[in-house]
This record gives C-alpha cells, structure tokens and sequence, in this order.
C-alpha cells in the first residue's frame, strides 16, 4: 500500500505528496509499537532541524554543544539511566531506585544521524534542505529501526523527485530481490541456527555445566546466527529503499572473510564505523597527536562503540577487547619485517577465532554467563565426546586412545554433534565463498559467475526463496539487533 501510493503521488505537485506520503507511513511505522515515542521523535526531530538551521547560518560553538548534549543526554535517560543508577547503587551501597525505563525504538540511530548533521552545520556542510526532507532523512522507515545509520549526504539528494518509468521498473525488481534475499537470510538460515546458539546461552546464564564442544557449537553458531540475522535486515531494509528509488549505504562486505581484526572493522556494520571514526575518532584526535593519544583515542572509541549497543558492561568488555584486538593488529603491523606476511588463511584463522570468542560477552545477558562459556571453551571443564560416538568409535578401536589423552564421553543437551558441525560448516563457507549481497545483484561478474539479472530464472529462482521464507514466517523468530 504505501509503494502503491508513492508511485501514484510521485507523478503529482513536482513528488512533494509522495515524500508527505512517505513520511505519514513512516510516522505509522514507528508508532505502531507505542504511539506515545512518537512525540520523542517528532521533538527531536523539530529540535535538531532548528539547531542545525542556526548552526548552517551562524558557526556558534556553544549552540553545537548544548544541541548535541541535548542529544546525548535525551539517548543517556532511555537507554543508560537504569544501567548507571544500577551500577551506583553497587558501588555507594545506596538504594535509588528509578522505574524501568521502556527503550524507545532506533532512538540510538535516529540521534547518532541528527548528531552527524549538527556537526556537518556547524562545519558549513550542509544545504538548505526543506523540514520535509529532513523529516524523511530521519523517519524513512526500511532504515529507522536498525539502521543503516545513514549520512544527510548520501539520503536528502535523492529525495528529489523522479517520474522515469524505466528506472522505475528497475528499482521494483531488483528492490523485490535484495528484500527476498534478505528475508531468506533472516527467517531461514539466521533462525534456523538460532536453535544451536540461544539454548546455550540460557543455559550459561542459569549456571548449567557446558562441555567443551557445547560451548564452542552455541557460541560459533551465534556468530553465524548474527552475520545473517544482521546482514539479512540491512539487506531487506537496503531492498524497500531501492523500490522506492532510494539507495542505502552498504552496511556488509563480508566481514568473517577478514584477514585481519582491521579489515573486519571495515567490513562490519560499515555505517557505525564510518560515524564512530569521523564524529568520535577524528574529534578525539585521530592518530595525528602520537602513538600513545592514538591508542587511547582508538581504545576510547571501541569501548563507548560497545556501550552504544547496549547499557551493559558484556557490551563494554566486548568493546574493550576489540580496542585491545586493534591495538594489537596495529602494532604488529609496525612491528613486524617489512617483507613478512602471515598466509592469509592463518590471518583468517586467527581473526574469525578472535571474533568468534569476543561475540561471547557480547551475547550473553550477565558477566557471569559469558564467562561460564568462555571458561568452557578454553577447556576448563575439560574436553569431552557425545556419548553416542562412543559404540561408533570403538569399533575403530579409538576409544582407550582418547581416553589416555584425557578425552571423555558425556551426554550432551545442547551440541547434536555431526548435523551441527555439517550445518555450521555450509554456513560459513557460504560467508566465505559465495558473493556478497553487492556483489551479486552488481553489474560487474564476480569469480564465481553468480549475478543477479532480470529474467525468467531468476524470478523462479526468488519467488522460490520467497515461499520458503514465507512459510517460516509464522515460526517464532529472534531479531536480534533491534535492540541496539
């Protein structure tokens, strides 16, 4: 419905009742779940254009800092008052006691954009844009609960309108295939091994005794449960967006291909890395203030990276040790012969290892939690076998041979052994071999010769994809990063 009318109102008043229109829906979107956050909105909203008005007219430092402290303090009461009067209450022995504050939706993406803009006003980067178009930058629904975090360069140009009827079709079909493709990676591969991963992590947080092999399987298959939970929303959010005719920064490049914990990083969740390093990073100094400021500046900017994902020290700690992972990366670099390079699968090996281990706090609900599993993983309760391989293995004789090495057999509740290993192993290799989502619906041929392109196969092929989602559809599903 709200496709049909925007094709219908754009060709109407030069498009401005298409983008009323989108903005109306995208308003509608946002309070379906509580109307009452829609007044925040619409208040930062009207706030932030006002300010960035002034501030586009008049380079007033002091107005930058109040709108933006503002800005910070508004997202400080949602989503951190409960977690800092929690941690002050430990520390003081005090007994303040604020009620549970509901987190607004996306009010982390919606204020990390309006920021943004701020500072581009102040730094004379912005146009006169109408609050119409502001209003969409901010609301446009594909993007606003989980990203990508946009940038007003990128989003208010192409709010102009456009009447080509061939482009049109364009945009439909291969907006309706990046969706598709989308939804398949969340409901069918990212919930399908969910079953591996969030039973473990329950199981961790009640204090449950977890093998080597079941701490490895939960937390390997959340790795791969996140990439295509992650990866499949900004895909389906960048597909709605181009039916419309717009396009989403890409937010994906195929991260757990990485060699390195650098590359990974410039490759994840690329939006958030592009806001942190130019609006946190660079303010702070960057790199151009020596090897110490440097450091610290870049581990400052991982660890309040991990407290924007949620008010929790897991999220701290899991920030604090990328810090460490990049500081690490960096100085071997600086360190090492100038003609000496891991091979490549080893820099592989040793990165998706890193990130496998440091997804653990970042998943669990409590320290406590994370740490019963990487405890577990790290062989502290020692290694043991499924007992169902125990008849299969001694009939090769094996058995007295991994007994001696201090190998035992345990009936495990949460690692189903081969079908876990051989699912998790397909998966991976899809994340490994196969084109991203850019990458297959691009002009250019990839190594692989799989390319999206208008025609009969492939309208097969993704309305297949599509009946397949579909029917996972009334299944329970997990969306994990709406929370962040």
């Amino acid at each position: 419905m709200t496709l049909i009318g925007f094709y219908v109102l754009n060709r109407s008043a030069n498009g401005k009742l298409a983008v009323i229109w989108l903005v109306m829906t995208s308003l509608f979107f946002y309070g379906w779940w509580n109307p009452i956050y829609l007044l925040l909105l619409l208040s930062s909203m009207g706030f932030n254009f006002l300010v960035g008005a002034h501030l586009s007219r008049n380079k007033n430092k002091a107005a930058l800092a109040i709108s933006v402290l503002v800005n910070l303090v508004l997202l400080g009461y949602f989503k951190y008052a409960n977690f800092f009067i929690d941690n002050l209450n430990l520390i003081a022995g005090t007994q303040f006691n604020v009620a549970t504050i509901v987190l607004p939706l996306a009010i982390s993406f919606f204020t990390f954009q309006q920021i943004a803009y701020l500072i581009d006003a102040y730094k004379e980067q912005t146009e006169e844009y109408s609050f119409l178009h502001y209003a969409l930058f901010v609301t446009f629904f594909p993007q606003l609960i989980a990203g990508p975090i946009v940038h007003h360069k990128e989003m208010l140009p192409q709010f102009k309108p456009k009447n080509c009827s061939a482009i049109w079709q364009e945009h439909i079909s291969i907006g309706t295939s990046i969706f598709i493709l989308g939804l398949f990676k969340k409901v069918v591969i990212a919930d399908g091994i969910s079953v591996y991963s969030t039973p473990v992590f329950y199981a961790a947080e009640s204090g449950a005794y977890l093998t080597f092999f079941e701490a490895w399987g939960g937390a390997i298959a959340y790795t791969l449960q996140l990439y295509f939970d992650f990866s499949g929303y900004s895909d389906m959010a960048i597909g709605i967006a181009r039916m419309f005719g717009i396009r989403l920064p890409v937010n994906f490049n195929s991260p757990y291909k990485s060699t390195s914990i650098i590359e990974f990083w410039r490759r994840w969740h690329m939006t958030l890395s592009r806001f942190l390093r130019d609006y946190l990073y660079i303010p702070l100094g960057g790199n151009k203030k020596g090897g110490l400021r440097k450091s610290m500046n870049l581990l400052t900017t991982m660890l309040l990276g991990g407290l924007w994902h949620g008010a929790g020290w897991t999220f701290v700690i899991w920030g604090g040790i990328h810090g460490i992972f990049l500081l690490t990366n960096h100085s071997w670099q600086k360190i090492k012969p100038k003609n000496f390079n891991l091979h490549p699968f080893i820099g592989w090996f040793l990165t998706i290892n890193a990130v496998i281990i440091s997804w653990v706090p970042f998943r669990a609900n409590t320290l406590a939690g994370a740490e019963n599993i990487l405890l577990a993983m790290l062989g502290f309760n020692g290694i043991s076998i499924p007992q169902k391989y125990y008849d299969s293995l001694e009939i090769f004789g094996l058995n007295e041979h991994l007994t001696a090495i201090g190998l035992t057999f345990t009936n495990m509740n949460y690692f189903t052994g081969g079908k876990q290993i051989a699912l998790g192993l397909a998966l991976m290799a899809i994340c490994l071999a196969m084109p991203n989502s850019q990458e297959f619906f691009s002009s250019r041929k990839n190594r692989l010769q799989l390319q999206w392109t208008p025609s009969k196969k492939m309208a097969v092929f993704f309305s297949l994809l599509m009946c397949i989602a579909v029917s996972k559809m009334s299944e329970v599903s997990e969306f994990l990063y709406f929370q962040f």
